[in-house]
């Protein structure tokens, strides 16, 4: 069966598109003839209508396919596959349900109930809301990928041209067309050029930053990557001169384009937890078994109250229920799971991860996705390509080479600058009397020579064509204007480019091919005639050179010394990385020396590329220049704090070995004198190791060279694997199931195509690899200030449950009912909460490793802490409130003058028997404007009654946590090192907080929704004394826990010294 499948590949036409299949026809590999016996075609008439119809049955359309993303439903269901969301959700129900059953009762008791299962609601209803925006935007990725299909196709079928067909209703084995500025539509083996040379610009695909050249000769080798597919074209890359025959090899989902659209799909589907999600999921379901067993025996501390019976000879009978009194402490159950719940950590989250947001667009990081911000800061490998990121992606000239006095000299001249900016730096030891006759030649081959051109924009210089070629026209301003002469000042910037095209017009030009690696032009000197102008690689150039032009205009003869003089200085600049090129001409140019046009008889030896090696022979040399796409200035020691805070730099480019092994040294990747050997590797190398794994674990810089995107996809999801936060750069096409797959995709802003962008988490405004290093100091920071936040928010909470609890357990009266405990973790935490989001980040943030992704948020240590700082809380608002009841003065403090009535703890205690007590009465008092009368049933006293208990309940609950908020300023700092005022914008926080607190206390319908009345100074007083404490207790908590931590390291500096 499997010999079937074989022969079915290699001889029918039935396999010629496999589409899962590994033995998919290697056209590169293959000549003319042997693809078009392949694909039963002739690139004279091209398929017949009929066979069309049959191989579009077979292969179907030639397009992505449109994988159909989850239902709105589906994404608003999984919204709720929150552990936190899950619990909110159940209390919202609970209390909707309680409302309900109370709502007959009406009145003011009646609006508060439902006030909070709508809030609750109202919260979901807007977190599921924003996840939902965010989920739809996952796929956008492939939209983009769609839009960089072509749309149309110059096709021959049944011997006729079809110049507009649909390129969806291309089929394998189809005759294609193409010219400059065509579309690639699908993947296609090039049959024949129609001019001398064809160029394409693949970097989207590849990431190769210049035009590549193709030819129609056969590759040897089936093995290749897309780069040395020299024969093939690729679906969505752009023809950019020239034009050609091609036949179709592959369409749809089997191109290059159509497995990138697999890919990201594929890379999609694996969107793991952020580390903060996974841990706010943990606490959620702690949380989740905390809440249970609280609840369960706040239920049995109470049962008694509901659920009664009578012994009987020993043996339990007349069995008494009361649904009434179940209910009531069914509601104690929820208003502890409500304090239970910090409602508003999402909020507060979002909040503070979309002003980090802001933070990193100011730093040129521009976040797409919001939990990006928290995974930034706990990055432990940033995989960065090179080109663009590690360096500037604007080629310069380094060196340039020039001959000397003698044929046996040469001069170097280094030439400062790394932009296109023609006034970014001067070349060192220039003559100060103007160029020399071989100066003057360079400047005018480098000028004229060459199709790109640079343009400005606003204060930047982009390159217009080949980077190399624009390299050099700056490198001709820089060498300035020869001595005596006149320029047009139409191009203030390039006036001497403008100045050697004025007195060389081109008249013919020999474009660069790759068998004899030059470019030539024909042009008319100053005398009338005409020379022959080539720059090219330095050894072919010197191949065909038989001269050498001399400093003072002489032209020498160019022997063996001479030439292996100018070999060795291009070997010491190829070991520095430099990309050569060489500069010569010709006098003598035959036939050529009359040439004015298409109409001369020497114009037919310019239609055959095959002619332009003997035109150019005999040349002139006239010297070199080293180039290169010089490291950014800053990136030295973005590489260092990087090293210093204990991230690995991993590079993955497309680039040659050599080459990015010389800028890795330079930028600190490798140290100069470093061992590489083993820490340099192809891509392919890679792919080969058989631990993979191993090689990854070693310590310091790692290089992948010549890597194509799955080597990338593989490198990405071995280091996840092994437990690794993964950071991935990228800017084309290919890069995006690389950074779909990553942790943390950040996108090119500049040089990024929008399929990268749709598939990053971050976009990099300046393409600059020290901005990824600024925002994982960001990122940290956030991180602590959201530590500092969600400590102080769960200790909040603790001392609502401790508040409630105790309540149950003593059986006095409800302090807080739910709708207060809602205001307080929703509106009065809130501000303080977020305002720490602005604690200034630490110094030594960047000093330190980066923190395991599975790191606990709270240590033993600090729950432990915020477990005695909430049973202070329990106690404060539990105290304060058997205070009002039982004390007439505290701490001073008289609590009398609302005229209330005082009873002892025993009987607060037991107030659900007041009804059997004999001769109980309770005075009437006043808070703010309205009078409590308790004539008509004294036992009021303790349900209608303990409104103004409830209120010094609430009050001393929210000053507690202001209070508490400033011990969550420093984990282990005392205020008395960092002050309030470090943080402005939490004093106006708290200031807010309390401003809140007053409105509903002092605007009688809030009063009244809430269940509260106004307090007087005396009774302000007794909270501020309650709630103070607070912040005595935590400092006493600090000071062990430096004390502590500080044996620890006494502790370890011993055995340190001992194993010395």
């Amino acid at each position: 069966m499997g010999n079937g499948a074989e022969d079915r590949c290699e001889n029918g036409v039935e396999s010629i598109q496999p589409v899962i299949s590994g033995c998919t026809f290697p056209a590169w590999a293959r000549d003319v003839r042997e693809c078009e016996e392949k694909f039963n075609v002739s690139a004279d008439r091209g398929l017949a209508s009929e066979e069309v119809l049959r191989r579009q049955a077979k292969y179907g359309l030639n397009e992505l396919e449109k994988h159909a993303g989850p239902s709105i439903w589906q994404l608003v269901l999984e919204q709720f596959n929150d552990t936190l969301v899950r619990i909110l959700l159940v209390a919202a129900v609970v209390s909707f349900v309680l409302a309900w059953y109370d709502g007959d009762e009406g009145g003011e008791m009646g609006i508060t109930a439902f006030v909070e299962p709508l809030v609750i609601f109202l919260i979901l209803i807007v977190n599921a809301m924003v996840g939902v925006w965010q989920e739809s935007n996952a796929e956008k990725a492939l939209e983009a990928l769609k839009e960089i299909q072509s749309e149309h196709a110059t096709v021959k079928r049944d011997g006729l041209v079809i110049p507009n067909l649909p390129a969806k209703d291309l089929v394998p084995g189809d005759i294609v067309q193409l010219r400059a500025g065509d579309k690639v539509p699908a993947d296609m083996r090039i049959l024949f050029l129609i001019s001398s040379t064809l160029r394409v610009d693949q970097g989207s695909l590849t990431g190769e930053t210049d035009a590549v050249n193709k030819t129609h000769h056969k590759i040897n080798g089936e093995d290749m990557d897309i780069q040395g597919k020299e024969c093939m074209v690729f679906a969505g890359t752009t023809i950019v001169n020239g034009s050609c025959v091609c036949l179709v090899t592959q369409t749809g989902m089997n191109t290059e384009l159509g497995k990138v659209h697999s890919q990201i799909h594929e890379a999609s589907q694996d969107d793991m937890e952020t580390p903060l999600k996974k841990k706010l999921n943990e606490f959620g379901e702690s949380l989740t078994v905390i809440i249970g067993v609280i609840c369960a025996l706040v239920w049995l501390i109470n049962v008694k109250y509901f659920f009664t019976w009578d012994y009987v000879d020993g043996w339990p009978r007349n069995f008494k229920f009361s649904f009434e009194k179940c209910t009531y402490y069914f509601e104690i159950a929820v208003a502890l799971a409500v304090a239970a719940i910090p409602e508003g950590l999402p909020a507060v989250i979002t909040t503070c991860l979309a002003l980090g947001t802001r933070k990193m667009a100011q730093k040129n990081a521009l976040v797409r996705k919001l939990p990006s911000v928290e995974t930034l800061g706990c990055t432990t490998v940033i995989c960065s390509d090179k080109t663009g990121t590690l360096t500037t992606n604007q080629m310069s000239a380094a060196t340039l080479v020039a001959i000397g006095q003698r044929k046996d000299e040469v001069r170097r001249f280094k030439v400062e600058g790394t932009t296109y900016d023609p006034h970014d730096g001067l070349i060192q030891d220039w003559p100060i009397g103007g160029m020399d006759a071989n100066l003057q030649k360079i400047a005018m081959i480098a000028c004229v020579c060459n199709d790109a051109s640079v343009t400005r924009s606003g204060q930047q210089y982009h390159a217009n064509g080949m980077s190399t070629e624009a390299a050099l026209k700056v490198l001709v301003e820089k060498m300035g204007m020869p001595a005596g002469s006149r320029a047009s000042v139409i191009d203030e910037d390039f006036r001497c480019c403008n100045y050697w095209k004025t007195i060389s017009p081109r008249i013919a030009t020999l474009e660069f091919d790759r068998s004899r690696k030059s470019m030539g032009v024909m042009v008319k000197s100053k005398s009338g005639s005409n020379i022959l102008l080539v720059k090219g690689a330095v050894e072919n150039l010197l191949d065909r050179s038989a001269y050498l032009l001399l400093l003072d205009g002489t032209i020498t003869p160019l022997d063996e010394q001479s030439k292996n003089l100018i070999l060795a200085e291009l070997q010491s600049m190829s070991s520095k990385a430099l990309r050569c090129l060489g500069f010569a001409y010709k006098i003598d140019v035959n036939e050529f020396a009359t040439y004015d046009g298409e109409s001369h008889p020497a114009h037919r030896l310019l239609l055959d590329p095959a002619n332009y090696t003997s035109i150019e022979s005999d040349l002139i040399f006239a010297g070199m220049v080293g180039l290169r796409d010089p490291p950014r200035e800053e990136v030295h020691k973005a590489i260092e704090d990087c090293r210093a805070a204990g991230i690995q730099v991993m590079v993955i480019t497309g680039d040659n070995k050599d080459t990015a092994e010389a800028i890795c040294r330079e930028i600190g990747v490798f140290s100069p004198g470093e061992d590489i050997s083993s820490k340099s590797i192809t891509g392919k190398e890679f792919m080969t190791l058989p631990d993979k794994k191993k090689y990854l674990q070693q310590s310091g810089g790692l290089l992948f060279s010549r890597a194509e995107p799955k080597h990338k996809q593989d490198i990405v999801r071995l280091l996840k694997e092994e437990g690794e936060v993964v950071a991935m750069t990228g800017d084309g096409v290919n890069d995006a199931p690389a950074l779909k797959l990553a942790d943390i995709g950040i996108a090119m802003g500049i040089t990024g195509t929008e399929v990268a962008k749709e598939a990053s988490d971050m976009v990099l405004a300046d393409d600059n690899f020290s901005t990824i290093v600024a925002a994982v100091g960001e990122g940290r920071s956030i991180y602590n200030n959201m530590k500092a936040f969600i400590r102080y928010m769960i200790s909040s909470n603790i001392g609502e449950v401790a508040s409630i609890f105790l309540t149950a357990a003593l059986g006095i009266p409800e302090g807080l009912i739910p709708v207060q405990l809602l205001w307080v973790n929703l509106v009065t935490d809130g501000p303080p909460a977020t305002a720490l989001g602005f604690n200034p980040p630490d110094k030594d943030v960047m000093k330190k490793p980066p923190r395991r992704s599975d790191d606990s948020l709270v240590s033993a240590w600090i729950l432990f802490r915020y477990l005695v700082i909430g049973l202070y809380v329990g106690m404060a608002t539990v105290g304060v409130f058997v205070i009002w009841y039982t004390q007439g003065s505290f701490l001073g403090i008289d609590l009398t003058g609302d005229g209330h009535s005082l009873v002892t703890y025993s009987q607060l205690a037991n107030w659900g028997q007041c009804a059997s007590w004999q001769g109980f009465t309770a005075s009437n008092f006043t808070a703010g404007s309205r009078v409590f009368s308790f004539e008509s049933n004294p036992c009021e006293y303790f349900q209608s009654g303990k409104v103004k208990a409830t209120t010094l309940s609430l009050s001393v609950l929210v000053a507690i946590e202001m209070f508490n908020s400033l011990n969550a300023l420093s984990e282990d700092g005392s205020l008395l090192t960092m002050p309030p005022w470090v943080n402005p914008w939490l004093l106006v926080a708290m200031a807010t907080s309390f401003g809140l607190h007053f409105l509903i206390l002092y605007v009688p319908f809030l009063a009244q929704v809430f269940g509260i009345v106004p307090l007087s100074l005396n009774e302000w007083l007794l909270v501020i004394a309650v709630a103070f404490p607070v912040i005595l207790i935590d400092e006493v908590l600090k000071f062990i826990g430096r004390c502590t931590a500080e044996m620890r390291i006494r502790r370890r500096l011993p055995e340190k010294h001992k194993k010395e």
